[in-house]
């Protein structure tokens, strides 16, 4: 009888931590507010309250809270800007993985609720595959490029 109890007790703990462990690698749905540099006073506009009528639809004059750095986007590589231009028409898209959620697992992007970011491929010259680069748009209108597969990003300014 005791060691019954005790098999069940070992599962249970075992259980336990795997869940823990499950848990920890989920995003955050609470986002707690960070300190983040000021940005310049020539930067963008600040953020306006309309949502976007769609996830991944760019808002003019939305502000950079991320405390990344920042790309015009007429600076970003042809292909990035053609994928700006569907991610705008809402598709269609060349890739089934795009406009999929994107989980912010390295969590370089501010933390948002699950489902809140979406990716979208930008296909690289001479890769056989979908190559490393995204486009990560939130659902407030905001943009990020990422040319090494999430190892880092540069938030989007549109529109100029």
């Amino acid at each position: 009888m005791k060691r019954q109890r005790l098999t069940a007790l070992l599962a249970l703990l075992a259980g336990l931590a795997v869940l823990a462990f499950l848990l920890a690698g989920m995003p955050q749905t609470v986002t707690a507010p960070t300190a983040t540099p000021a940005a310049p006073a020539t930067s963008a506009a600040p953020a306006t309250s309309a949502a976007p009528a769609m996830p991944g639809a760019a808002t003019p004059g939305v502000a950079n809270t991320s405390g990344l750095p920042e790309v015009l986007a007429s600076e970003l590589p042809e292909e990035a800007r053609r994928t700006l231009a569907l991610i705008a028409r809402g598709g269609p898209y060349p890739y089934t993985r795009d406009d999929v959620t994107f989980g912010n697992f390295e969590r370089i992007l501010p933390r948002k609720s699950s489902g809140y970011y979406r990716e979208y491929t930008v296909p690289t010259p001479g890769e056989s595959d979908r190559g490393a680069r995204r486009i990560v748009a939130g659902k407030a209108g905001e943009r990020y490029y990422t040319p090494d597969h999430y190892n880092s990003f540069t938030f989007i300014i549109e529109g100029k």
